[in-house]
């Protein structure tokens, strides 16, 4: 039986517009005609590196063993930052050593880093303005074909760190942010689900206080509602609505988990 390639899936800012997706997908086709392309998104805002790392994070893990993912949120192209290669439990990462591949480093139990110094697969010329097209693809593509990550580069074992914003906590509360609004206006922070459920706690954004719901179905038309989403963390949805466009929200806007206190004349959030 022919040896089928892994998924190969694609992530980066380039958006539809132009031809540059196309001929990421057209390095890979003719150095892997077999190669099984999947786009996980090209609408990463353009240069947002932590967008693009919140996303490849909260999908990567849903992949099976072995996929490949070659992602491009790059502002310093051309620069001496590195490009790397990695296997980060059962599969693999190929990218600008930028922080937009840290958040899925930071969750592997096993990692495997090496740097693209090997220009044997690379493309015989190489553009200053899309290493993308001519260094990550095309790698990309030999890995699918069953290149080691050895042949690729040296060994590394640092890799440059984006963490989310850290939460803050006070003696009656817990502040988090605003890390990631997605195509629904929901509102994504960096508040994981443990610590919800394992607090009494009471929702506030902007100092208004937000209804906690099981579904976006619980909310009332035109509520606010606070939920646990699909990534893990706690967000705020608006049924019906966008909850950033009508809130005009912000990434790195404040969303507080406080205490309840039984007194009703006893403020419920006074950090």
């Amino acid at each position: 039986m022919a040896h089928r390639p892994p998924a190969l899936v694609l992530m980066t800012d380039f958006g539809r517009a132009d031809w540059y997706v196309a001929c990421l997908k057209g390095v890979i086709l003719g150095l892997c005609p077999q190669a099984t392309i999947v786009d996980l998104t090209h609408d990463i805002p353009p240069q947002d590196v932590t967008a693009g790392a919140f996303t490849l994070a909260s999908a990567a893990a849903w992949f099976p063993d072995k996929t490949i993912f070659a992602c491009v949120v790059d502002p310093g192209v051309g620069t001496a930052r590195p490009l790397i290669a990695a296997s980060a439990d059962r599969q693999v990462f190929i990218g600008p050593d930028n922080g937009l591949l840290s958040l899925v480093f930071q969750r592997a139990r096993r990692l495997s880093i090496v740097r693209l110094t090997n220009p044997r697969y690379w493309l015989p010329e190489i553009s200053r303005t899309f290493q993308g097209r001519d260094i990550i693809a095309p790698v990309a593509a030999h890995v699918a074909r069953g290149c080691a990550l050895q042949r690729l580069g040296v060994s590394r074992r640092r890799y440059t760190s984006l963490p989310l914003p850290p939460l803050a906590r006070t003696a009656r509360a817990l502040r988090g942010c605003v890390v990631h609004i997605d195509v629904f206006g929901n509102l994504i922070t960096n508040v994981p689900a443990r610590l919800i459920e394992a607090g009494n706690w009471e929702v506030r954004y902007r100092a208004q206080r937000v209804r906690a719901v099981s579904t976006y179905a619980e909310g009332r038309r035109g509520e606010l509602v606070a939920l646990v989403g699909s990534t893990g963390y706690l967000e705020l949805a608006l049924p019906h609505g966008s909850a950033a466009r009508r809130s005009h929200a912000k990434r790195g806007e404040p969303v507080e988990l406080c205490h309840r206190v039984p007194s009703k004349t006893q403020g419920l959030c006074n950090a």
